[in-house]
């Protein structure tokens, strides 16, 4: 296996592991903030102890993901070095307010996780509602580095060399909006009928609780609601890269010959 190969499968596999942990960190913020805004509303215990019962497994799962997530950002430097010495003026800025999404979605995340004793049940919900923010934000900035390489923006070649450089051009580029908003809605797919299945499943095993209805219900909700958002903006997205990248949409749909 020569070093380029290597590269791309080492990419690959870290990029399969994070995308799992990286899904569930901007799905399950919203059915934290939605359990807790019905409880908040109904008065309804059950919906709280929903939400606490979900903020252990966000809580790791964040953390792998963050760990994961730091993994690839060196694997960028490491493996790509002269990529990212060219690309890096122009999606540096949306990497390192990356940083800042995720640190504010951390804290909060903290907040809400130790602060059961200590806060409100409003002030609970509250800390839910960045969570919910950050965690999509996270997400669209990361998605604009990734749509400015199938669409790279905001500079001018001479030379040979990048100048005239305009990251903020380069963030809002062409492929960004429509893979940003597919993006975001995809996971709360994923997210809503993932914990939908897992509930199925507790009815199944015999476990006809009110609490796990409950959680059945809003999972399937946000997964149903999301759903058709996730296909038109699929659509968007597929009308976008048959216009600008016509080879990669060929080798998507498997036609090796056009």
């Amino acid at each position: 296996m020569d070093d380029l190969l290597a590269a791309r499968a080492l990419m690959g596999v870290s990029l399969a592991f994070h995308i799992v942990y990286a899904t569930i960190g901007i799905g399950l913020p919203l059915l934290l903030m939605l359990a807790e805004g019905l409880a908040l509303k109904t008065g309804d215990e059950e919906w709280h102890e929903v939400a606490r019962r979900w903020i252990r497994p966000a809580a790791v799962l964040f953390a792998i993901g963050a760990v994961s997530g730091t993994i690839l950002s060196f694997e960028l430097g490491l493996l790509w070095p002269k990529f990212m010495v060219f690309a890096g003026p122009m999606i540096g800025l949306a990497f390192s307010m990356e940083g800042f999404a995720f640190f504010t979605e951390a804290i909060f995340l903290a907040l809400y996780s130790y602060g059961e004793q200590r806060l409100s049940r409003r002030a609970q919900f509250f800390c839910t509602v960045p969570m919910v923010v950050a965690s999509a934000i996270s997400a669209v900035f990361v998605i604009s580095a990734n749509g400015w390489m199938n669409t790279p923006s905001g500079f001018r070649m001479v030379n040979g060399v990048a100048s005239d450089i305009h990251p903020l051009v380069a963030f809002a580029n062409q492929a960004w909006p429509h893979q940003a908003v597919h993006g975001t809605f995809a996971a709360y797919v994923a997210t809503g009928f993932a914990m939908a299945g897992f509930y199925a499943a507790d009815l199944l095993r015999g476990r006809k609780t009110t609490q796990v209805k409950k959680a059945l219900t809003l999972s399937l909700a946000v997964g149903t609601l999301a759903l058709p958002l996730m296909l038109m903006s699929g659509d968007w997205a597929a009308e976008a890269l048959a216009e600008h990248q016509k080879a990669k949409l060929a080798a998507a749909e498997a036609h090796f010959k056009t």
